[in-house]
């Protein structure tokens, strides 16, 4: 077990800021993320030149290092290797949230491992700016993010979510979008959505309707921008107990709580599994039998 006091006076070593900054409108920048951006010794940026921009406009003279994708494990160690000097660090992201469906998790993750310190600020977030939005239940929700390009893996992602009682939150590109309503169409069927773009810049716009009126509305669309899609979630009861009651157990321990329950062989219990996934019977006996 691992307690931090963040603010700690008595702390010698570095502390590793998470900073969120603007998705869009310059003035969603906090005086603290500010501060912070100009006393930390270092920023860690997934790309320097946009944050170079930000920097410039609000005349930070902090050094950038770039912290990437494919370049963060060499960038773990020397980021930590000063931390451990007792300089602090902050992350960016290009927009946003850090770790959030962009770099940061890995290093964070590092970070506490290391037993130093992460103070997250709080700030801008398109998916939160959409939820709030888009006039769908915000009691509970989940946030996926991107789904998988692929159209069989998109399609197995959303029959995985589809009886899901929570609004579901995902990100989008323009390229995509036409295809995705599509799909979440045939999977989910006609729920409500909202369809939020550029949030925060001058040409913000909400998109809310059933996903009939919005596919027809996209196909009529030149679609710009990035888009964040809100969609209801299940509200049908008996099709989430249905499927809901066995969506914590593995793939095995679904086989074998139906050789239990239900008095049957693994190859009978196996067929149940595989009709209840969705997924064929040789990768279920290949889950059980060998991994």
């Amino acid at each position: 077990m691992q307690i931090q006091k963040s603010f700690d006076t008595q702390n010698v070593e570095g502390t590793l800021y998470v900073v969120p900054t603007p998705i869009g409108n310059l003035e969603d920048i906090t005086y603290r993320a500010l501060k912070t951006l100009r006393t930390v010794a270092v920023i860690a940026a997934e790309d320097t030149r946009n944050t170079k921009n930000l920097l410039r406009h609000f005349e930070i003279k902090t050094s950038l290092i770039s912290y990437h994708e494919h370049n963060k494990n060499e960038r773990n160690k020397q980021l930590l290797n000063r931390l451990k000097q007792g300089e602090s660090i902050a992350i960016v992201s290009d927009a946003g949230m850090p770790a959030i469906s962009d770099p940061g998790f890995e290093l964070v993750q590092a970070t506490i491992e290391a037993n130093h310190s992460v103070v997250v600020l709080p700030g801008a977030s398109a998916a939160l700016c959409a939820l709030v939005g888009s006039g769908l239940p915000t009691t509970e929700f989940l946030f996926y993010g991107f789904l998988p390009r692929k159209k069989k893996q998109k399609e197995k992602e959303l029959q995985r979510l589809k009886f899901l009682p929570a609004t579901l939150l995902f990100y989008e590109s323009p390229y995509r979008l036409k295809g995705t309503l599509n799909v979440l169409y045939h999977q989910f069927g006609n729920r409500q959505l909202a369809v939020a773009r550029e949030l925060t810049k001058k040409f913000e716009e909400y998109s809310r309707g059933t996903l009939e009126e919005v596919i027809s509305w996209a196909d009529k669309q030149e679609l710009k921008g990035e888009f964040c899609l809100v969609v209801e979630g299940c509200n049908n009861e008996e099709e989430q107990v249905e499927v809901l009651w066995w969506g914590h157990l593995s793939v095995k321990a679904h086989v074998e709580e139906y050789m239990e329950s239900d008095n049957i062989s693994s190859k009978e219990a196996i067929k149940k599994v595989a009709t209840d996934r969705n997924i064929g019977k040789r990768e279920v006996y290949k889950i059980y039998h060998i991994e």
